[in-house]
């Protein structure tokens, strides 16, 4: 028997079992005529102890052990005379009787604990080594957790799990997909699915009413810290459902979710709309844990010959509380920041608001400290606070002074981790037009239902047709996402239109989903969130990278098994491609 316990269950009521484990060596040290051994595996930390004078012939062995051999102890269970609190066996330890080394290691390249000496590149290189770290290995654990809980709940709610194809055909108005070669089929290809999307709303129409899945999706897009090529969902569809029903199942999920793992209560979510949302705080997944909301300035600054308020369409604010005392080092780095090539703007006014009530600003030759005052006014400036403004084009000005709202809740500590505020963004836009192409785009995608009220706009005024979609926010990132479907042949026939689909075009990328509808279509819709995104806001990570176990890196490299990684001659051949190399 290679263990009677595992390395994290022992403890003082356990005192004078014999027993077995089984590990890997964390480190060991040397004492006087003691060695002490820390074993480790995925349940926690067990010190062994090998006496030389009882069992010299064991000291011997235990001391040639070296980080990460694969090692079998018997012994007895011991009080430990230096207690250590910060572990729960810390009250014991085993003396050993007998050791059988079962795999010696090579020196690992960096240390298998909480604080690696190991950087990024090197971790993933040895993905698996750096599994074995306790912090990582904890976060699939609650990876684990999550996806076992929404289960539960979902099952309990009378959802059944579907598996959907992980072969499907290519759709247009999405991300990038990844294309699959068919062997059989020559010149023809298949795409990883970016989402069940189109399956789900199939399975709305053979009646099975309520269906999730947590599935594996794939967008061949570029990286960043919340993406990863492939990535999780918890995707889920329902029918004879508005979108009332949906927001408050799903919104149960997330509460739910959040009790059972975390042991938080979370308050019912507001709703806030996408016009709220981009003038009050320049995004639409705005991080509510701090207040700091815009306020728009344009008003008051004509008029005095300023030429960068004069020639602005837009003028706006954030008051940050108590940052008068800011240097002009620290303000100079605001400015910095505002004008790199990622948020792009020309420059940042400042009003200090002094705690003697006195007022200092940048653009004090144009404007009297009156003048100044009105504006601290409209933004419920008290003195000690700073205002931070920004101008120029209405929305690319708002969505810079939305990441310089970020940074200065950041800069304040406003945005801990352990805080949670969840919101829900409805009432998005249905469509958005691109000026370079001259035609609209789904803002989410083409299955999306406009408002009731809105649909004798398609004809008139598609910019202004609002959607029935809905997104939940938690700290500034968007965790899911989903909407009513159009179940209307006819309604779903004029959103192809208004995207630039000819009728053969759309037949041709859709005709299946169209002719089923003609077969009875329930009134639908869904939801998907990101379980990785979850996962890491649980977590309190900064990257979604660290909760899934075998991640890519941020050129969408798997540096591990060095993929992706060129094929064959013959295998092309036999997919009937060519390469220019």
């Amino acid at each position: 028997m290679y263990r009677t316990k595992t390395c994290g269950e022992l403890r003082i009521a356990h005192l004078n079992q014999e027993v077995v484990l089984a590990g890997w060596v964390q480190k060991a040290r040397k004492f006087g005529g003691m060695i002490f051994v820390d074993l480790r595996d995925r349940y926690g930390i067990t010190q062994l102890v090998f006496n030389r004078d009882i069992h010299p012939r064991l000291c011997e062995e235990a001391e040639k052990l070296g980080r990460e051999w694969v090692i079998r102890a018997k012994g007895q269970v011991a009080e430990r005379s230096n207690k250590n609190p910060n572990i729960p066996t810390g009250d014991i330890e085993i003396t050993v009787s007998e050791l059988q080394v079962l795999n010696p290691s090579e020196t690992p390249p960096f240390t298998i604990e909480t604080d690696t000496d190991g950087g990024d590149d090197l971790r993933m290189k040895y993905r698996y080594l750096d599994l074995r770290r306790t912090v990582v290995y904890s976060n699939l654990e609650l990876r684990h957790r999550m996806a076992f809980a929404t289960r539960a709940y979902l099952n309990g709610q009378q959802f059944l799990e579907v598996e959907t194809p992980a072969m499907v055909g290519s759709t247009p108005e999405g991300a990038r997909d990844f294309i699959v070669p068919s062997r059989m089929n020559p010149g023809e290809f298949y795409a990883l699915p970016q989402s069940p999307q189109l399956f789900k709303q199939l399975l709305m129409v053979s009646g099975f009413d309520r269906y999730f899945q947590i599935v594996k999706c794939f967008r061949d897009e570029d990286l960043r810290a919340d993406r990863q090529p492939e990535f999780t969902q918890i995707d889920c569809e329902m029918s004879f459902v508005e979108q009332e029903d949906i927001l408050n199942l799903f919104e149960g999920l997330i509460r739910y979710l959040f009790k059972t793992i975390k042991g938080t209560d979370i308050p019912a979510m507001p709703r806030m709309t996408y016009a709220e949302a981009m003038r009050l705080y320049g995004s639409d997944k705005p991080d509510t844990r701090f207040a700091m909301p815009f306020t728009e300035l344009k008003d008051l600054t004509g008029g005095r010959n300023c030429g960068v308020f004069d020639n602005a369409e837009y003028a706006g604010a954030i008051c940050a509380e108590g940052c008068a005392a800011y240097t002009r080092k620290q303000l100079d780095e605001l400015t910095g920041f505002v004008k790199r090539p990622q948020i792009g703007a020309g420059g940042l006014v400042y009003v200090r608001y002094e705690s003697d009530g006195s007022v200092k600003s940048s653009v004090d030759k144009f404007y009297t400290p009156d003048d100044l005052k009105l504006w601290l006014g409209k933004a419920n400036a008290k003195p000690g606070d700073l205002l931070l403004i920004l101008c120029g084009a209405t929305g690319k000005t708002r969505k810079q002074l939305g990441e310089l709202r970020l940074e200065m809740g950041s800069r304040m500590g406003l945005r801990e981790k352990d805080r949670f505020s969840c919101l829900w963004m409805v009432d998005f836009p249905l469509l958005e037009f691109d000026e370079e192409a001259n035609r609209y785009y789904a803002m989410h995608h083409p299955f999306t239902s406009p408002k009731r009220e809105d649909i004798p706009l398609l004809d008139t005024d598609p910019g202004a047709v609002r959607a029935n979609a809905y997104d939940m926010v938690i700290n500034g990132a968007e965790v899911g996402g989903g909407s009513i479907r159009i179940h209307n042949s006819e309604v779903q026939r004029k959103m192809f239109s208004l995207l630039g689909f000819t009728e053969a075009q759309a037949q041709a990328q859709f005709g299946f989903l169209m002719n089923a509808f003609k077969y009875g279509a329930p009134p639908h819709g869904g939801i998907a969130f990101g379980l990785d995104r979850l996962v890491a806001i649980f977590a309190g990570l900064d990257s979604i990278r660290d909760c899934i176990a075998f991640p890519k890196n941020n050129s969408g490299r798997d540096v591990m098994i060095d993929a992706p990684a060129a094929v064959s001659g013959e295998q092309l051949e036999e997919l009937h491609l060519t390469v220019n190399r």
